[in-house]
């Protein structure tokens, strides 16, 4: 997300003409942009971005069992409490 966003800054300050990056060339403002389509493909194909979903949807719904435990007033189990 943070070579989009830089893409992009290079993107506007390339077309508003703002002097270093005006000098650039093109292949240097849109690297970014290539890096970051890499990325996400290499995320996507190597299930690295499901993994970090089914890890947050995990804690989730870990913190929601824990939580309606607590409130019955249930010990937790199984994280040594």
């Amino acid at each position: 997300m943070y070579l989009l966003l830089l893409g992009l800054t290079f993107l506007l300050l390339k077309s508003f003409g703002v002097t270093p990056v005006a000098a650039w060339s093109w292949w240097w403002v849109l690297t970014p942009f290539a890096i970051t389509a890499l990325w996400w493909g290499w995320a996507d194909r190597s299930g690295y971005t499901r993994r970090r979903e089914d890890e947050k949807l995990q804690k989730r719904r870990q913190r929601r069992i824990d939580a309606n435990r607590r409130h019955m007033g249930l010990p937790l189990q199984g994280r040594g409490k």
